[in-house]
């Protein structure tokens, strides 16, 4: 999706900082703003601000500095009951000793709703995720892949038009998770509705994402959808959490247009997209994604080839994930797709490789 202008934004965070202690900033400045219907993920290390952010947005913290606003309104004054803002935690915050209706009726009930409208919005509550015969269990006769659809439905049972999930299946094993990621995307979708994710898992991110927001130390490092993130990261921050990412370091040898010639610290010149440098003789970090490298690469006179050495050949079902010793990086990585005639390597064997310029990136040398 396009940027949004906070004008016309459905959700918006307009200079927003927030510090606990008064002098360290957790959020620096942040300016975004979201359209209605998007599926915005916030992604980041530990530290990074992105929680933060979630629980401003939600009304459990309030903002140091600046406006949070909801469909062009303010917010930072209004009571987190009283925003109409769905939430999902990761450890679904179900109530035990009630049955999954009497959960999705409960906040129903706080808001004065008569009971007839109560069953009605429960049951169609529970029919949006697939969960309509449950609705006289009780948390513990679920599985957890039941208990996070119950406590979606939960978010979604008053209508809420934005939905904010807080690491919400860090819970599930790995392959209910991956089920998980397509039912909530497959959702929101069908519903139209506004979502909010937060989530430190980058295939999640790139998976059920419109746009992705990257955190780092309290500032939005890039923002943009999950296949601009990827292909096009714009810092070495970036390249390095999105995905697996090879690096080479090196200074700029000359530069113009969208083309720069890099001398690597092995001695070794490449061709590379400039990025994050705008000048001759400027230290960089080149970056290459592990399967746009080949083995005794056919690609034209336009690609690099360097000598390596085969550190580690693993088989891993669908690909092969070797490892080598490239230009004095011993932890350079090349996945290729497991085919009939993939030849095996074996450790201390020399190859050679090689890459087209324009999927090598220099970027920042930090």
């Amino acid at each position: 999706m396009a940027d949004t202008a906070a004008s016309d934004a459905f959700v918006a965070f307009e200079r927003v900082q927030k510090s606990y202690d008064g002098e360290t900033l957790v959020v620096k400045d942040l300016n975004l703003a979201m359209p209605k219907g998007e599926f915005l993920t916030m992604l980041g290390p530990s530290g990074s601000g992105k929680t933060t952010c979630l629980m401003m947005l939600a009304g459990f913290e309030t903002a140091t500095h600046g406006e949070i606003k909801l469909d062009g309104k303010p917010i930072n004054n209004i009571p987190p009951h009283k925003r109409g803002i769905g939430m999902v935690f990761q450890n679904y915050a179900l109530f035990p000793h009630m049955t999954v209706a009497e959960n999705l009726s409960f906040p129903l009930e706080v808001r004065g709703m008569g009971k007839a409208e109560r069953e009605q919005k429960v049951k169609r509550a529970l029919e949006m995720v697939q969960m309509g015969r449950f609705g006289g269990r009780r948390p513990a006769q679920l599985s957890g892949g039941q208990q996070q659809r119950i406590a979606l439905a939960r978010a979604l049972v008053f209508e809420a038009e934005l939905v904010l999930m807080d690491e919400p299946l860090g819970a599930l094993d790995k392959q209910l998770r991956e089920h998980m990621q397509f039912e909530i995307k497959r959702i929101a979708d069908d519903l139209g509705i506004t979502v909010v994710y937060v989530t430190h898992d980058q295939t999640e991110a790139l998976t059920m994402s419109d746009r992705v927001a990257v955190f780092e130390a309290g500032v939005i490092q890039q923002l943009a959808p999950p296949s601009e993130l990827y292909e096009a990261p714009q810092n070495s921050f970036v390249a390095q959490f999105i995905g697996e990412n090879n690096t080479l370091e090196g200074v700029v040898e000359e530069i113009g247009g969208n083309r720069c010639t890099v001398r690597l610290d092995s001695g070794d010149i490449i061709d590379a997209v400039p990025i994050n440098v705008s000048q001759k003789g400027e230290r960089t970090r080149v970056s290459i994604r592990p399967e746009r490298v080949e083995f005794d690469p056919q690609l034209g006179d336009a690609a690099h080839t360097l000598t390596a050495e085969v550190r580690e050949f693993i088989y891993m079902g669908d690909v092969f994930r070797t490892r080598l010793s490239v230009a004095g990086n011993d932890e350079f990585v090349v996945k290729t797709r497991n085919r009939a005639d993939q030849k095996r390597l074996s450790p201390g064997e020399t190859v050679r490789i090689g890459w087209l310029p324009e999927d090598c990136r220099a970027l920042d040398a930090t």
